[in-house]
């Protein structure tokens, strides 16, 4: 894969003002909106699969899996974990197909906004939870559409497990590690990342275009 990615441009230069007073909206309001019925059927797909594998298995879900590079390494490295690689987009998840999934990995193609939503409302929690390479939506008026400006984000809270969050926009980084720290009352910081093995396509092709990457972690209860 060339290196050949554009370094994102912003006119932000640290956390967005607004962040912290979105986050603590959220979180006093749950967000409502209705479970389209396509997620409720393929959230129910993704727990007959756990079920048939394992009904025991401790739950990872690797959110915005893309083309199933991180869901496969991650169930790779924890084969007694059942691992969910969710992502809204059937080509990404079908590209390149047969992908040599492990039995203990599922790839499936929903919403995460909802995903996480039916999660909570089944009382399910996870062991780990990945956000790998979101969408950065780098502009100032796209607060809200980033993960942690978004009003699902609070749902998190009730899913719990070890969070990890990676960007190539130590921006980004910084206001997730914010809302996650007003999320879990624990400081979370961003930190500096370097690997020589890319989880991803994305996190190999900036690793090629020489950008630096950044992520955060916090273990919520």
């Amino acid at each position: 894969m060339s290196g050949n990615s554009r370094f994102i441009a912003s006119a932000q230069e640290g956390a967005h003002r607004d962040l912290e007073g979105l986050v603590r909206r959220h979180m006093a309001h749950p967000f409502r909106k209705p479970v389209a019925d396509y997620n409720r059927a393929a959230f129910a797909l993704a727990m007959a699969a756990r079920a048939a594998w394992n009904r025991e298995a401790p739950l990872i879900l690797d959110a915005g899996c893309g083309v199933g590079w991180s869901t496969q390494r991650i169930a790779e490295t924890f084969p007694d974990h059942f691992v969910l690689g969710v992502d809204q987009s059937l080509d990404r998840i079908s590209r390149g197909k047969p992908l040599p999934m492990p039995a203990n990995a599922l790839l499936i193609r929903a919403d995460l906004v909802d995903f996480w939503r039916l999660l909570a409302e089944h009382r399910i929690r996870l062991s780990r939870h990945y956000n790998l390479y979101p969408n950065p939506w780098p502009k100032i008026g796209h607060l809200a559409r980033r993960w942690q400006g978004h009003a699902v984000f609070p749902v998190w809270r009730e899913l719990g497990g070890e969070v990890e969050c990676r960007s190539n926009w130590r921006i980004y980084i910084e206001e997730m590690a914010l809302a996650l720290s007003l999320l879990s009352g624990q400081p979370v910081v961003a930190e500096p990342w370097q690997t020589a093995d890319p989880m991803t396509p994305f996190e190999k092709k900036y690793l090629a275009s020489g950008h630096e990457l950044w992520r955060c972690r916090v273990s919520l209860p």
